[in-house]
């Protein structure tokens, strides 16, 4: 048996890859390999990561995105990348931050592909922050790079665009390389978009057809461009926008050039996986320029979208690409006679005019000075005013039509091709899209030297292993019928003592129906709706990827389920199956108090004794249960009510298991919580207690006080002074005393639904406790339990 352990123990060496980490920060001498998928930079509070993305098949690009909300791989919102037209093989590729203060990208171990080429003797570290800024620093606080001086098609709230900078589209949907369409500062210092095609170049917005006077736009300017927090786009010519969300500075907001050629200003809810344009440059698609190619014609209808066309005579030139245009079917003749035109209606072909344009010339003046130069492709005929115009066309590009455009084409051709009167005039371009979207790079790599000896280790360790493997294979079908009535026995015995049973997968997705109806969904995984062979309602919490092994979770789930309290959500059941982590907890039929807070369903009553109720489950956690156990995300989303509207803290038993005697603990690795009900602590790394709880427990009780959430920019009334003012943050500043009684203050910020209809002296106590519980300083905070008696004294004599 020791030969085996030993050829184990040297497989394990030569063949386990070291383990993937979570980093908020990576310091010089450390990588990020390609091969852990979890080898990422988060940023404080989780909003961006940073990592390795799949853009195509075996090929991977350095990048930031949105991880919240929580996304698959493929699906999230990426910002920025490294080296997305060099992208790197899915082995054996690192990012490595060197000790000389580079940063560098390495393709397969062999050479690089991306460099910040910076230098640096102190200690160097990057971090990426709640901005979305990758940052390259040095012990010094010296910046030497960071990702928002150089952006690829997407700008942040606050990352300036400037002279030195541009946005460059993707190639297309999936294709994250280098695409044709980019935003800069001209060198008239307007902010312009350019098509930029592997042919021809044009600008397209702001049209090109008006003066940049005409337009508002100044030419004299420090050309610099900014999105703010609130949704308002600047620009130093002059140009302005102002999303239609305009204001609250916690939705997420991002300026992109897609790779259709359009220029739009989106914004997301945090919780939302949906994001909404709330801004954007060109109304009418197809007059974006090269978007359907050479000799195509661009159509657009709100209900049918965008469309390619080839007028009759061509023929698409590739089948799954729009941008190629379309080509002609047979070779042109050199006879001028030999040609005609075909009229096309409310088109035109903008810009490329054939020795620049004439008035007052009748149409067929104007067809025979086409017929008769060989370079003429076409040309408009339109009334403008007046007079007739005729623009000869050495270039068939940037075709539309359009009912509301006054003009129309005529494309030459010869007399052969439009012989057929019934072919039709527009031929619609049918693209070929394959079924797999994703990009197949080829490439090639030159095989490392292999270690001789270590080869030969392996060869000897894996046969020396198989044979040993085999004779024990026998033993260990002895062994495993004992062992699986000794699990029946450990389940048992832990069924018996928390009451809770050990559900197999299957079970669980046969309860939820496939995990069909989504109930709920926070940082931690996805709550589904279920239902046990024996008819009870379940919801089924099923965890994000666990780190942890069997033995842990087991150890945690039976922790929680020594918890018993009126106010805090039981738990059923649980999973541990491979990978799968999945708790099991009663069904509560009213949701969360996040959901009854905007309805009419929560009179002053129950308000307060979802106030109470959740303030006793709280005081359990700290004060009664055998472990110290901190929330660290207490809110309305987190507070469940059952059929009576009775509060039930949810979530708990995800929070940090502490031991009681230990005031501060140094494993709390990051922030923990949800922006706007987090406590000073966390931002300040200050100590974590008991007492960060109790901050955000004062946030939700004024959040039941007035109907308003915190995230929302509220405005709250100062209830010990009496002065109104407009808050960000989530608690209420002293200020000097008004004239105001308290019932008129309180009265200002009730929650209109509630119409007046509540217990003066119980808000009274509510709202002073709240306000207490959101002190800065957490030494001034009550403890829960002396919260719970505070609330308890006056509901007491009030019922006396």
């Amino acid at each position: 048996m020791g030969s085996l352990y030993f050829s184990l123990i040297l497989s394990l060496i030569l063949l386990t890859p070291l383990s993937s980490s979570t980093y908020q920060k990576l310091s010089e001498g450390s990588s990020l390999s390609v091969e852990n998928p979890r080898d990422v930079i988060i940023s404080p509070t989780g909003t961006f990561s940073a990592g390795f993305y799949p853009v195509g098949e075996n090929a991977y690009a350095f990048a930031i995105w949105f991880s919240k909300p929580t996304c698959l791989v493929h699906s999230c919102t990426v910002v920025w990348m490294a080296n997305r037209d060099h992208p790197v093989n899915g082995r054996r590729s690192k990012l490595s931050l060197l000790g000389t203060g580079n940063l560098i990208l390495t393709d397969a171990a062999q050479f690089n592909v991306w460099a910040t080429g910076t230098v640096s003797l102190p200690l160097v570290q990057l971090q990426l922050n709640d901005y979305g800024n990758l940052v390259l620093s040095n012990s010094e606080g010296t910046i030497l790079w960071k990702s928002f001086d150089s952006p690829t098609d997407t700008v942040l709230p606050l990352q300036p665009l400037t002279r030195y900078t541009a946005l460059v589209s993707r190639k297309g949907k999936g294709n994250y390389s280098s695409g044709f369409y980019k935003l800069f500062f001209d060198n008239d210092n307007v902010l312009r978009l350019l098509f930029d095609g592997p042919e021809i170049s044009s600008i397209y917005w702001p049209d090109p057809s008006l003066s940049n006077w005409d337009q508002g736009r100044f030419i004299f300017n420090r050309r610099n461009a900014k999105i703010d927090l609130f949704g308002n786009f600047s620009s130093s010519d002059n140009f302005t926008i102002r999303s239609i969300d305009y204001g609250p500075s916690w939705i997420q907001r991002r300026l992109t050039v897609d790779y259709d050629g359009n220029l739009r200003l989106y914004s997301r809810e945090e919780t939302k996986e949906t994001w909404v344009v709330s801004w954007q440059a060109i109304s009418q698609p197809c007059s974006i320029h090269g978007i359907c190619g050479e000799n195509s014609l661009c159509t657009y209808s709100p209900s049918n979208g965008r469309k390619c066309s080839c007028p009759q005579g061509f023929k698409v030139k590739n089948q799954t690409d729009w941008s190629y245009g379309c080509e002609p079917e047979n070779d042109f003749p050199h006879n001028a006679s030999d040609f005609t035109f075909l009229r096309v209606r409310n088109a035109d072909f903008y810009g490329y005019d054939d020795v620049g344009f004439f008035s007052n010339k009748t149409l067929k003046e104007c067809e025979t000075g086409c017929r008769q130069r060989a370079q003429c492709k076409g040309f408009q005929y339109r009334l403008i005013g007046e007079v007739f115009y005729c623009f000869r066309k050495s270039l068939l590009r940037n075709g539309h039509q359009t009912s509301s455009f006054t003009g129309d084409v005529y494309i030459k051709l010869p007399k052969s091709y439009i012989s057929n009167k019934n072919k039709e005039i527009l031929q619609e371009i049918s693209l070929d899209c394959p079924k797999n979207g994703t990009i197949k790079l080829e490439r090639s790599y030159a095989k490392s030297q292999e270690n001789v000896m270590v080869k030969f280790m392996l060869y000897f360790a894996s046969a020396l292993g198989g044979v040993e493997i085999i004779s024990i294979f026998l033993v260990w079908l002895f062994l495993d019928r004992a062992r699986q009535k000794k699990n029946v026995a450990k389940e048992c015995h832990l069924l018996t003592a928390t009451g809770f049973k050990r559900f197999t997968f299957d079970e669980l997705k046969v309860a939820t129906q496939n995990f069909s109806e989504e109930i709920g969904r926070g940082g931690a995984g996805v709550v589904y709706k279920g239902m046990l062979p024996d008819g009870r309602v379940v919801a089924v919490k099923r965890l994000n990827e666990a780190n942890q092994g069997e033995a842990e979770f087991l150890a945690e789930v039976k922790t929680i389920g020594k918890l018993n309290h009126m106010n805090l959500i039981e738990m059923w059941g649980y999973c541990a199956e491979k990978k799968h982590r999945l708790l099991v907890y009663e069904y509560m039929a009213h949701g969360s108090l996040a959901e009854k807070l905007s309805s009419n369903e929560l009179d002053w009553q129950k308000r307060y004794e979802i106030a109470l109720g959740t303030a006793k489950g709280l005081a359990y956690l700290h004060d009664e249960c055998l472990e110290w156990v901190l929330h660290c995300d207490v809110k309305p989303q987190n507070i469940l009510l059952d059929s009576g509207y009775k509060p039930k803290v949810s979530d708990f038993g995800l929070s940090k298991l502490l031991d009681r005697g230990k005031l501060y603990n140094s494993s709390f690795s990051k922030i923990r919580g949800t922006r706007g009900y987090m406590a000073p602590e966390w931002v300040f790394n200050q100590r974590i207690t008991s007492k960060v709880d109790v901050y955000s427990y004062g946030i939700v009780v004024l959040e039941i006080v007035t109907g308003k959430s915190p995230t929302e920019g509220i405005r709250f009334v100062d209830i010990a002074e009496g002065e109104v003012e407009y808050m960000s943050v989530n608690r209420v500043k002293e200020k000097k005393k008004g004239s105001k009684s308290i019932e008129a203050r309180i009265a200002e910020i009730v929650d209109p639904l509630l119409e007046g209809n509540y217990d003066k002296q119980k808000m009274e106590i509510l709202v002073a406790v709240a306000l207490d519980c959101v002190q800065d300083d957490g030494n001034a905070r009550p403890t829960m339990s002396q919260v719970v008696e505070r609330l308890l004294d006056h509901h007491n004599e009030n019922e006396n």
